[in-house]
């Protein structure tokens, strides 16, 4: 393959943006423009690709003109024909728009001959006159602002009902993805008056086109809590909006009365929080209601996006002697929000400069510099001593890291030992007493390069050179089932793709110097799907020993009576894995709950609780609201090792926790409702997890309630071939893991 700086380059010299999107019901029309500097041979060559996001589908689209606009730039067409498509849109949840671009020898020398002799070490000229003729480059399709209102054009399948939504993502990219049939409600402006009145306009889109023809549809405001408590509601004014109409008019809709608008006093609804000492947010929703099937129907009331990123400005308002700030603004998922907040002269400069600090914490020379000065700060003279401890990504107390550090703290006290925490969980940190610093702070960068012992269980960014003093200690997190790192076939996570996400990990496995495994079957596979070449430690884990030394009914009470659970109760544990394909962005995956927890309640609900773990990566907060009582949420639980020891069952798919489980020897159920996409597309198994997994694997929610009910009866025996499957994978742990890496790296 080409080297980095050359897929840059060529990035760079095409550089395709969308400058329109026109729709009708048969097919999407794309203007897209391309830069001058690329040539009109390549241009004509390209194709508009539609991939969805499991990455074994796409659809490839020809460019079918290419003309120059005024400014020299090229403008090129493509359609996407929908008939022969439509349904198999349906089938996925989303899609993202790429252009592939045909490289040849002669492209290829040109951009090698433009980057410099450093940057042209990657790939010798010998093994460049080896590539292939010609191959595909992918580019994300992006569009120049102002952006277009794609949700007019959404699509509508009466068999599925559902809708197909065209938009654009943060960093203007093309996307689609398939929904429920919603109103979907914008805000076009907002803005409060000296007499703290606050006037909103917006419009609403919905994919049946007579229902926002009707000048006598409901329209209904309502501002609620973040539990979705109504605080108060408002009757709309409809409003006519011909320009909707008229943009919308290619796929036959019609948006006469799609608009409202409407008069708020925040006056009374600020006085209801007179009294708050802290910062308080409430959101908009709306209702729309209209008449079907010759009565009147509500639809579910929906956020009120916003396009802009702050709507009003700061209103100073005097509540009895004392001031309250209130602005009306987009939060970070783009709901129109209510903000009230105490406001004094000292906290307002406060805010102001801690905003002012953050634009300029977030701006690319500040990330530069930062990352410069971690690189010559790492040449400084080491603390000998000095150990820095992280759990994923300075988010939890837990783990191996807090294994290892509880072990050393009694038992090695001539070492420092801190911890680095995120900002945003320093009150764990501080609940548990422990010495620690935030992460990337100037404190965090001066303790982090001189440390001599770096301990974590995920990798660390790569900017962050090791220095040449530093131990790092790699304890990772987890017994691999699914395939890792240089073992995937392909990678579908948000800002990476397969070759990239396989050279960041072998350049941070490079800098580890010691790795621990639990087994010798993950210590075969840690050396091949990592690349690594170091110490192997091949203890167990030490946040295994937890389950030896506590597992007696006086701590599992003491546990249950914490966290308030009932005692008299079984306790059914799910904790699934993360699906690479399920997210919102980088870094940010979400989880669609397929257990059924309103048939589960019914029917297992006087016997038994069931507490959800999701996996760290997951960004979603789950709503539990309606099965109180019965299903309780410790996704954000510090330690999952206690809700392992309070547990009688496990429920989970492929995530590694099973393995961690199995040293209680008590049941496990697999619920793999998505089976055959997981093995086959996104991860695929290290062995016959089907033939080999301590438990039944089922497919829906009846089978697991089934499942369980065959546990009970057994009087929760473990499988038949669990005793295989302990000794293969858990026959190291002894309660003395921590003990043994211990006395292992710190020497």
């Amino acid at each position: 393959m080409i080297s980095e700086q050359a897929e840059k380059k060529i990035k760079k010299i095409v550089k395709p943006r969308i400058t329109f999107f026109e729709a009708n019901p048969e097919k999407w029309t794309i203007t897209i423009r391309i830069n001058p500097m690329a040539d009109e041979k390549y241009i004509k060559q390209m194709e508009l690709l539609l991939c969805d996001r499991f990455g074994d589908t796409s659809f490839a689209f020809p460019i079918n003109s290419v003309n120059k606009d005024e400014n020299d730039y090229w403008i090129a067409k493509t359609q996407v024909s929908l008939s022969p498509i439509q349904q198999r849109l349906f089938e996925r949840d989303n899609w993202d728009f790429f252009v592939s671009v045909s490289v040849d020898k002669l492209l290829l020398d040109q951009v090698y001959a433009e980057l410099d002799e450093a940057q042209t070490d990657e790939v010798p000229v010998a093994e460049r006159e080896e590539l292939e003729d010609a191959f595909h480059l992918t580019i994300r399709l992006h569009a120049l602002r102002p952006l277009q209102s794609l949700d007019l054009f959404s699509l509508y399948d009466e068999e599925l009902d559902k809708m197909l939504i065209p938009f654009y993502t943060k960093k203007r990219g093309l996307s689609l993805r398939i929904e429920e049939v919603h109103v979907m409600a914008r805000i076009d402006r907002a803005a409060i008056s000296r007499n703290f009145m606050l006037s909103l306009e917006g419009h609403v889109v919905f994919p049946f086109s007579d229902v926002l023809a009707k000048p006598d549809i409901q329209k209904k405001v309502m501002l609620v809590t973040g539990e979705e408590e109504v605080i108060a509601e408002w009757r709309a004014e409809n409003v006519e909006r011909p320009d909707l109409t008229e943009e919308a008019k290619s796929i036959g809709r019609n948006y006469d009365w799609a608009g409202f608008s409407l008069v708020i006093d925040l006056k009374p609804i600020a006085s209801q929080f007179a009294d708050i000492a802290e910062p308080m947010l409430l959101y908009f929703r709306l209702e729309l209601t209209h008449k079907k099937n010759g009565m009147l129907y509500s639809e579910r009331p929906v956020r009120i996006l916003a396009r802009r990123k702050v709507i009003t400005g700061r209103h100073i308002i005097n509540l009895n002697g004392m001031k309250k700030s209130l602005i009306v603004k987009r939060n970070r998922n783009h709901s129109l929000a209510f903000r009230i907040a105490p406001y004094t002269i000292k906290e307002a400069l406060k805010g102001k400069a801690r905003r002012g600090m953050n634009r300029v914490k977030k701006s690319r020379a500040f990330t530069a510099l930062y990352h410069r000065t971690f690189q010559m700060l790492s040449h400084l003279p080491m603390k000998k001593n000095l150990v820095m401890f992280e759990s994923f990504f300075g988010r939890q107390y837990s783990c191996n890291p807090r294994a290892i550090y509880e072990y050393m703290r009694e038992h090695c006290p001539e070492y420092q030992l801190i911890w680095s925490a995120n900002a945003n969980y320093t009150d764990l940190f501080e609940q548990h007493q422990l010495p620690y610093v935030k992460r990337f702070s100037l404190k965090w960068l001066m303790l982090m390069t001189r440390a001599n012992y770096w301990v974590t269980n995920v990798r660390l960014p790569l900017w962050m050179s090791k220095p040449k003093h530093t131990v790092y200690l790699q304890t990772w997190h987890g017994t691999p089932l699914k395939r890792l790192a240089l073992d995937m076939e392909e990678v579908h996570m948000p800002g990476t793709n397969t070759e990239k996400y396989k050279h960041n990990f072998l350049a941070e496995s490079a800098r580890w110097d010691y790795l621990i495994s639990p087994n010798a079957y993950s210590s075969e596979i840690f050396a091949r799907a990592f690349g690594f070449e170091n110490t192997m430690i091949e203890s167990g884990y030490p946040r295994n020993d937890f389950l030896y030394q506590k597992n007696n009914q006086e701590t599992i009470d003491m546990i249950k009576e914490r966290i308030g659970l009932p005692k008299d109760k079984k306790v059914i544990l799910y904790a699934p894995t993360w699906r690479d394909n399920q997210f919102y962005g980088k870094g940010r995956y979400r989880f669609e709950l397929d257990l059924d927890l309103h048939r589960m309640q019914e029917e297992l609900g006087k016997d038994y609780v069931i507490i959800m773990r999701m996996h760290y990566l997951i960004a979603d907060n789950l709503d539990l609201s309606e099965f109180e009582g019965f299903a309780y949420d410790y996704s954000h639980h510090e330690d999952i090792s206690e809700l392992y020891l309070i547990s009688d069952l496990l429920i989970t798919d492929y995530s590694s926790v099973f393995f961690d489980f199995a040293n209680l020897r008590r049941p496990m159920i697999f619920f793999t409702y998505d089976i055959e996409d997981y093995r086959d597309h996104l991860r695929g198994f290290y062995f016959e997890f089907e033939q080999k997994a301590p438990g039944p694997i089922v497919l829906t929610s009846e089978e697991v309630i089934q499942a369980i009910r065959n546990i009970a009866a057994s009087g929760f025996t473990v499988s038949d071939r669990f005793d295989a499957f302990f000794q293969k994978f858990c026959s190291l742990e002894s309660g003395h893991s921590s003990e043994k890496v211990v006395k292992t790296v710190f020497k």
